[in-house]
C-alpha cells in the first residue's frame, strides 16, 4: 500500500486507449485508510485518446470516494500531466480535456484534503490490470497493447 495518513483514503487511477486515440478504458480503486480495498471498477469508454481515458478513471475515482465518506483523499496515477493539470502546475489547452478538467476540479471540491502523486506504472499495477483486462474482454485477448 503507498504511504497514507492514518485517516486518509488511497485512490489509484488509470486509463488508456489502445492505438490513442482507440477503444479506451478506465480504472479505479479505493482503499481505506486502514488498507481494505473498498472498490476496484473499469468502464470500457469506446474510442478515446490516452488522456481522456485518464480523466474518466480520476473522475470516476473521485465519485467512488465520495461516495463511501472519504474526506481526506491521496490520488496516485501515473499520468503526469494530469496530475500537474489538477495541481495547477500545467495548464489545460486541449478543448477535449476542459470540459473533463472543469468536472475533476467539482469534484475535488467535495473533500476536505486532497493529494495527487504522479507513480510509474508498476505503483499503479492494480489500476493498469483492471484497464487492460477490460479491453481484452472487450477488444478479445489478441488486441495489441
Amino acid at each position: 500500500m503507498e504511504s497514507a495518513g492514518r485517516d486518509e483514503w488511497t485512490l489509484h487511477c488509470d486509463g488508456g486507449a489502445r492505438g490513442n486515440p482507440g477503444p479506451g478504458a478506465a480504472a479505479w480503486v479505493l482503499s481505506a485508510p486502514d488498507g481494505r480495498e473498498v472498490e476496484a471498477r473499469a468502464e470500457y469508454l469506446g474510442h478515446v485518446t490516452n488522456n481522456v481515458a485518464e480523466y474518466r478513471a480520476l473522475i470516476g475515482g473521485l465519485e467512488a470516494a465520495a461516495r463511501a465518506g472519504a474526506l481526506k483523499l491521496c490520488i496516485f496515477m501515473d499520468s503526469e500531466l494530469v496530475v500537474r493539470q489538477m495541481k495547477g502546475e500545467y495548464r489545460v489547452k486541449h478543448a477535449g480535456l476542459k470540459p473533463l478538467y472543469a468536472e475533476a476540479r467539482q469534484a475535488v471540491g467535495r473533500f476536505s484534503k486532497i493529494r495527487f502523486e504522479a507513480v510509474r506504472r508498476e505503483r499503479n499495477a492494480r489500476a493498469d490490470q483492471l484497464v487492460n483486462e477490460t479491453l481484452d474482454k472487450v477488444l478479445g485477448s489478441e488486441s495489441p497493447r
